[in-house]
């Protein structure tokens, strides 16, 4: 009679796994900016003073496109060099840079204040208050590189339906709209459909990088209203991907509780200052 208990097969069991094996864990996010109130010193208070100011109007500005929507501009050309320096000082870097193509080509750096951003190009010097620059919506969707009518290649599968419906979507678009986003990362496609649709669709004047945890990386198609947004962790791995069809992606817009807390954090520094 065959007993009804068995041995368990060989290599299962208390004792039978490898004990020099190290558990290998996915990275966590790290490196998160944060807001860390810089002070410069001042050595001569007259010279520093024109800087002074202008943090004054910038806060100001801060409160009032907070309360009343819009965007406000403060030119910084007509600085001297040692108060441009210390406002720049005063300003750092914050989380969202921007490339805008085009004449004269413009670097956008927001500050370490939400919704005060610094334009810089040829003739162009000067900080503005807003959700986003206004020439970087203006000149988002002018061609970089044209939209094309590719011809479908093999390995091409899902990449017609897809721009079928976000050339729909942004034909269809008015200022206002909810965003509609295409998530590749959770829908299938081949390496050839990511490449035809980069074709395809273009590339626009502007560029975008926003700082947080990783990276988030925004280009702008060549099709009006239609945005490339891809999340990289702190590892620098993808992992998301999506086209976006608004005016300009969420992650790059300053809202009005984070102005009106500029206005706050640029009092604080400017009493610290003075």
């Amino acid at each position: 009679m065959q007993s009804p208990f068995t041995l368990p097969p060989a290599g299962f069991g208390p004792g039978s796994q490898s004990t020099d094996e190290t558990l290998e864990y996915i990275a966590l996010p790290s490196g998160m900016r944060t807001y860390v109130p810089h002070m410069p010193e001042i050595e001569d208070l007259d010279s520093a003073a024109p800087a002074l100011a202008v943090l004054d109007q910038i806060a100001q500005a801060c409160d009032l496109v907070a309360r009343e929507g819009g965007r406000a501009q403060i030119a910084l050309d007509t600085l001297a060099p040692p108060a441009r320096k210390l406002l720049a000082e005063t300003l750092g870097h914050g989380e969202v840079s921007m490339k805008l193509r085009g004449v004269p080509a413009v670097a956008v750096q927001e500050s370490v204040f939400t919704g005060v951003w610094v334009l810089q190009g040829a003739g162009v010097d000067l900080v503005e208050i807003g959700s986003v620059p206004e020439l970087a919506i203006a000149r988002a969707h002018q061609p970089h590189r044209a939209m094309q009518d590719a011809p479908r290649a093999p390995g091409v599968v899902n990449a017609p339906a897809l721009l079928a419906e976000l050339a729909d979507k942004s034909a269809s678009y008015r200022p206002g709209a909810d965003i509609h986003v295409v998530n590749l990362t959770l829908l299938p496609h081949t390496p050839e459909d990511l490449d035809h649709m980069a074709t395809v669709m273009g590339e626009g004047a502007v560029t975008i990088l926003s700082r947080g945890y990783g990276n988030c990386r925004i280009t702008a198609s060549a099709m009006p209203h239609v945005w490339r947004v891809q999340f990289f962790n702190s590892s620098d791995t993808l992992i998301l991907d999506t086209w976006e069809v608004t005016q300009m992606p969420e992650v790059a817009i300053a809202g009005p509780e984070d102005m009106a807390d500029s206005a706050d954090r640029i009092r604080e520094v400017r009493r610290a200052m003075a």
